[in-house]
């Protein structure tokens, strides 16, 4: 059972949410917040798998309620919704640690999927739109802290190529036929991959090399 907590300043957006989740039984709605501020409370209080995050909300947006309930340290990750695919918010909403972002106007099956995925650890944006968000947003990279530098020092080579194929857009099909592995290999590096450097998911992990230089934008 995936509990879901959806925050959206429209209710007729949150009502539309909860009559999708309704239709599965794997879904449970355990609350809705309005603001983000009330998101944070929320979360905080339910402790929800995933949360619907809306970006552009009154008083604090998804944004900033996104950076706060994961910097809580809880467990319930983040899928933000959004009206452009290249929207700046949602870049933001990324580096702030969402596990990824669907358009408002996706279809059910594809917003029933994105949940179920990042419930399970798993990014819902593909790894080509990823790098398309990062590569439009170049520019605002900050670059690598000392931390992160020792974090990239922990991987082996084998690591580093296939963290360059997770930032490239590569499936783990794709590594695993483009670097002669068996697939299941290519999911023990991704996981170690991701306890070495830090971070929940591929997302975050792209970010990572995009941060340190392994990969740079187009």
């Amino acid at each position: 059972m995936t509990t879901v907590l959806i925050v959206d300043d429209q209710a007729l957006q949150r009502l539309g949410f909860s009559m999708l989740l309704e239709q599965h039984p794997d879904l449970t709605l355990i609350g809705e917040a309005t603001h983000g501020a009330e998101a944070v409370r929320k979360a905080a209080e339910l402790k929800p798998d995933v949360v619907l995050m809306d970006v552009r909300m009154p008083g604090m947006d998804g944004i900033e309620a996104t950076r706060r309930i994961v910097e809580s340290g809880g467990r319930s990750r983040i899928l933000v919704l959004t009206t452009f695919d290249l929207d700046e918010y949602a870049y933001d909403a990324l580096r702030a640690g969402a596990s990824g972002f669907l358009l408002k106007d996706a279809l059910p099956d594809e917003l029933v999927s994105g949940i179920r995925a990042v419930a399970a650890g798993d990014a819902v944006i593909s790894p080509g739109l990823t790098r398309k968000l990062i590569d439009a947003f170049g520019s605002r990279l900050p670059g690598h802290t000392p931390e992160q530098q020792r974090q990239l020092a922990r991987l082996t080579n084998r690591e580093r190529e296939v963290l360059t194929a997770i930032a490239t857009g590569w499936s783990n099909t794709e590594i695993a036929e483009r670097l002669s592995l068996a697939e299941s290999t290519v999911k023990s590096h991704v996981s170690s991959i991701l306890t070495k450097i830090g971070v929940r998911d591929r997302v975050q992990a792209v970010i990572f090399a995009y941060d340190t230089g392994l990969v740079r934008p187009a």
